[in-house]
């Protein structure tokens, strides 16, 4: 089973990805163009050029996870920008992303903060 935990390392690649390709073909995009090892353990998201689809990429110490999101509506309004090929996120602001939010948005409280 795939959990999110505040541990989780997630990792969004910033370029659009063709869905075509599966699971060797992320592990390929992992490692080429994100420069990470799809074997750590991190969840790795990828976003079709339109928009509408999102996958997330696991390797759980057996396998890998391949799962995807698509709206039947619309398209996810929010993706990050940055000069960078990945951006790291929390647990927390991928879930608003695969709700279609704006993890920025969301006016949470620090995921830390020290107890006086």
């Amino acid at each position: 089973m795939l959990q999110l935990t505040p541990q989780s390392r997630i990792f969004v690649a910033l370029q659009a990805v063709d869905f075509r390709k599966g699971i060797d073909g992320l592990t390929a995009v992992c490692r080429q163009a994100l420069g990470e090892n799809p074997l750590g353990g991190a969840v790795y998201v990828f976003r079709n050029r339109a928009g509408t689809t999102l996958k997330l990429l696991v390797y759980d110490g057996q396998g890998f996870w391949l799962c995807t999101k698509r709206l039947s509506q619309g398209r996810f309004q929010w993706w990050p920008t940055a000069p960078t090929p990945s951006v790291r996120l929390s647990a927390r602001e991928l879930t608003i992303l695969l709700w279609n939010g704006y993890p920025a948005r969301a006016q949470m409280a620090p995921e830390w903060r020290q107890i006086a």
